[in-house]
């Protein structure tokens, strides 16, 4: 859309009005819109189109995001938050309190030989280069700063607040990258949300701590096999707080024929060092491997959680995409010894796994994000959630995980609601998911609080003898800092509550310290509640 230019005249009498172009238009039917006593989908789309016959004039969502944005910042409009919701374009990006920003690393050699994942010498291994994140990185070069740029500006231009961001940086073992091309990367990430470049690392996250965008959460993604305490040591110099496992399987058998390069036990163990240092964890865990059956997968998700040295805190469903270029389609499908499910049995098979999902994990993901004309067979439905809740919803099937119980969009009142505390044990601490819930049970905001069974078990000595805030999450739309909440989640001092309530847990407990693994964009936050930077974490002693 042509930028609104609101322009004024002065007739004989010496008012102002507008010149009777599309501005008056715009303000005609935002004016209506803002009267709808609760703008539904089928409200709004009943009054752009009535408008539409009215006066010849259809206007997009974009148009009247840009417009309405426009006359609020010139006086004409009075701000109206549910009603800039309503015109957001991809509400789905934020709705979970934060901006999420994906970057790519460049193609570099991967220590993996995994018969399913393609392999393309312009992409990292496993990616294919039609999906929308592969496009965006080689659009611009696989350049840290220029992927970041790019997608905060599209961000912004459909509406959306970019000033607390996850960063997260894909494209396969990032901790097979040398490590000098890791700081540079993330530096370079850093210095587009700051605005500025930097001499150094550190210089960059010293000034993103009060940048107009803040890191408030960064993901990497590796195998099991490249964890030591050596290694999140690292991790957390760099800023990283949640690391993604390419599990793929909880057995043995499955991981050695489909050349995973890795065992249970060392999935086990990376779990519990990453858990021990505080790490949010996410497990890509697949379907429909080589050897796998639909009874076997059924069998093989529920050791998730009935292993208790994994149980992860969030999960991402990868049904396996079968493509041309594996060795997966070329030594096994092409000579009849593989077959996908079909995509009736996949959601079938993914609706029953989801009915063991925990309250406390998250599932992100239940399909990878490859365009439908690169699979060969099986599956090539992009939207397969939808389907998977629809099959659920039909066969009176129900979900607990953290993501099917957000409060997203909906209003929350803070006087309504109730504090739950929800503990689990791993085999090296106690958990507790300590959440605020809604008269209906959705989820406005949780805490992840450790409570380490001894320091043996803790990686790092910074943190031997501490409890560990490993997450705080408020959801609801994503709401600038410094802007109060109008019926958001976000902003109503319920993140404060939370910590409070971890002290006095961790107090209670015996705990000399309270340590939390804080993103550098939520530095400040911390210390307005008394936390201190350490080298690695922020502290506070409890008394």
């Amino acid at each position: 859309m042509t930028p609104i230019t609101l322009s004024k005249w002065s007739n004989s009498e010496g008012r102002n009005q507008l010149i009777e172009t599309d501005e008056t238009l715009l303000l005609n039917i935002l004016q209506r819109l803002a009267a709808e006593p609760e703008l539904s989908d089928r409200a709004y789309l009943r009054i752009v189109n009535r408008y539409a016959r009215e006066t010849g004039r259809h206007f997009s969502k974009s148009e009247l995001y840009d417009g309405y944005s426009q006359l609020v910042a010139a006086g004409i409009m009075p701000e109206n938050s549910s009603l800039r919701q309503r015109l957001l374009r991809k509400p789905v990006r934020t709705h979970s309190g934060v901006t999420p920003v994906t970057v790519l690393t460049k193609p570099f050699p991967c220590p993996g030989e995994c018969i399913f994942c393609p392999t393309f010498e312009i992409m990292p291994k496993s990616y294919v280069p039609d999906e929308p994140g592969s496009l965006r990185a080689l659009q611009n070069g696989f350049d840290p700063y220029r992927q970041v740029t790019s997608r905060l500006r599209s961000l912004q231009a459909i509406g959306h607040p970019s000033d607390k961001v996850e960063l997260l940086i894909l494209g396969g073992t990032w901790s097979a990258y040398p490590r000098s091309y890791q700081e540079w990367f993330i530096k370079r990430c850093l210095d587009a949300m700051n605005g500025e470049d930097s001499a150094s690392l550190a210089e960059a996250q010293q000034r993103n701590e009060t940048a107009a965008h803040r890191n408030v959460g960064m993901v990497i993604e590796t195998r099991p096999d490249a964890v030591s305490a050596r290694e999140v040591a690292h991790l957390r110099r760099l800023g990283v707080t949640k690391v993604q496992l390419g599990l793929q399987s909880l057995d043995d058998h499955i991981l050695q024929i489909n050349k995973r390069g890795h065992t249970v036990a060392e999935m086990r163990q990376a779990v519990r060092i990453l858990r021990g240092a505080g790490f949010k964890i996410v497990v890509h865990w697949m379907a429909n491997l080589l050897g796998d059956t639909l009874e076997s997968d059924y069998e093989d998700f529920q050791r998730l959680w009935a292993d208790t040295a994994i149980r992860p805190d969030e999960l991402k469903i990868y049904p396996n995409a079968l493509l041309q270029e594996t060795e997966l389609y070329r030594n096994y499908y092409l000579k009849g010894l593989y077959q996908p499910y079909s995509e009736a049995d996949l959601v079938a098979l993914i609706a029953r796994c989801k009915t063991h999902v925990p309250r406390y994990t998250r599932i992100n993901r239940v399909f990878r994000d490859i365009p439908s004309p690169n699979i060969v067979e099986g599956n090539k439905k992009t939207n397969l959630r939808q389907l998977v809740h629809a099959y659920m919803a039909k066969n009176d099937m129900s979900c607990q995980c953290i993501r099917c119980r957000e409060v997203r969009r909906q209003e929350v009142h803070p006087e309504h609601l109730r504090l739950h505390i929800l503990p689990y044990e791993t085999d090296i601490n106690r958990e507790l998911f300590i959440s605020y819930i809604t008269p209906d049970d959705k989820i406005a905001g949780f805490l992840r609080l450790s409570l380490p069974n001894s320091p043996e078990v803790v990686p790092i000595d910074e943190i031997k003898h501490a409890a560990m805030i490993r997450e705080v999450h408020v959801f609801g739309p994503a709401l600038k800092i410094g802007r109060d909440s109008k019926g958001e989640a976000q902003h109503v001092g319920m993140g404060t509550r939370l910590i409070a309530e971890a002290k006095r847990i961790a107090h209670a407990e015996g705990y000399r310290e309270l340590a939390v693994i804080a993103a550098i964009g939520t530095r400040e936050y911390y210390r307005r509640l008394g936390f201190t930077l350490y080298e690695l974490y922020m502290k506070q002693p409890l008394p």
